[in-house]
């Protein structure tokens, strides 16, 4: 059965929405077989069918189709992890060799019957799947339409519309997009001793410069991709008794306030975001390793210190900002601060006229 069937919601049908772009997703839609009891499972493929009834309703209640598939049984919606799940459970194994063409199939599916063990292996095949979509040249679904607003306003959620305007210059930039904002400041970096000695550390890993400088010129370009929904940074010190650094990272969205921001290897600063006494603040959530769409924790905090920063304006086209990392036995060990003016902005007219052509 196809797309052009009509959804009724409560006939006890089963849909099964998959990224048509995708080679494992097309694989698993035709190969699935369901018990007897739920009938033929009629495929949807979200990139050839946008506007149909069932994706608007997937829309409606948030369910992001770049994020994980989803399986529609009478009227109850599983998604990403929770869609396996369903499939493992419900599956039924065809008679034959039980790794061959779609008996193999259902047969491998019904190991993830166990939750937990589909809890973690679903970022692993979302990880491949967008991997294969990288190889392919083939974009996002984004069938909730994100590429329409900035990355940072459902952080912000009901506090984005009270952010001064250089703040949401700063924040301006889309996901899916090859939005670009630049900002020019200059900086002091103070690093205290202790924390000096763990220099070949973080360089390794791409993170900030532990030296100490004043009035150190800094350029910082915040982008994203057409292919991902992360924000990214790329920041430029020009240090005059060091050599020129440059750091890169992107945060990532977790949902509501939460943020990480990942740097080489996968290592990742874990935050919260709020807008509160006129400041942007980052307050510190602790540390891990985000490999694969998994977030390990690292309890490593008692070791690196706590890291928090704040941001606030000083006019239309200039804001001030400082971050610090505070050891819980030696105090604050590591200091930067600064002003930046924004001298590349995304021109608000442009972006509203891309974001109604989405």
């Amino acid at each position: 059965m196809t797309a052009t069937d009509q959804y009724s919601g409560v006939d006890g049908s089963v849909w099964f929405i998959y990224d048509g772009d995708c080679p494992i997703c097309s694989m698993a839609s035709h190969a699935l077989r369901l018990k007897e009891q739920y009938g033929r499972v009629t495929l949807l493929n979200a990139r050839e069918y946008p506007d149909h009834p069932l994706l608007q309703e997937v829309r409606a209640r948030q369910l992001d189709l770049d994020e994980g598939m989803v399986i529609v049984h009478n009227q109850h919606f599983y998604h990403g992890q929770d869609a396996l799940l369903f499939m493992a459970q419900h599956g039924e194994p065809q008679a034959g060799l039980p790794w061959r063409s779609r008996a193999g199939f259902n047969h491998f599916i019904r190991l993830f019957r166990w939750r937990p063990l589909s809890r973690l292996a679903y970022p692993w095949m979302r990880a491949i799947r967008n991997g294969l979509l990288r190889l392919r040249h083939k974009g996002p679904i984004d069938n909730l339409q994100r590429a329409r607003e900035p990355i940072f306003k459902p952080v912000f959620g009901a506090q984005w519309d009270a952010l001064p305007p250089v703040m949401k210059k700063h924040y301006a930039i889309r996901p899916y997009s090859i939005d670009q904002v630049i900002v020019d400041g200059v900086m002091d970096v103070v690093c205290l001793r202790p924390l000096n000695m763990a220099r070949p550390l973080y360089r390794l890993l791409g993170a900030i410069p532990l030296t100490t400088e004043y009035g150190v010129r800094c350029t910082v370009h915040f982008n994203s991709s057409l292919r991902d929904r992360s924000f990214g940074f790329v920041r430029h010190f020009w240090f005059v008794h060091q050599r020129f650094y440059r750091f890169r990272s992107r945060m990532l969205a977790l949902g509501g306030e939460q943020v990480i921001e990942i740097m080489r290897f996968g290592f990742c600063w874990k935050m919260r975001y709020r807008w509160e006494d006129d400041k942007v603040k980052l307050i510190h959530d602790g540390y891990g390793l985000y490999w694969f769409g998994h977030l390990i924790p690292l309890p490593v905090t008692w070791l690196l210190g706590r890291g928090d920063a704040e941001e606030w304006a000083i006019d239309d086209n200039r804001f001030a900002m400082n971050v610090t990392m505070t050891h819980p036995l030696f105090g604050t060990q590591y200091s930067y601060s600064g002003t930046f003016t924004v001298t590349q902005a995304l021109d608000t007219a442009d972006q509203q006229e891309e974001s109604s052509s989405l």
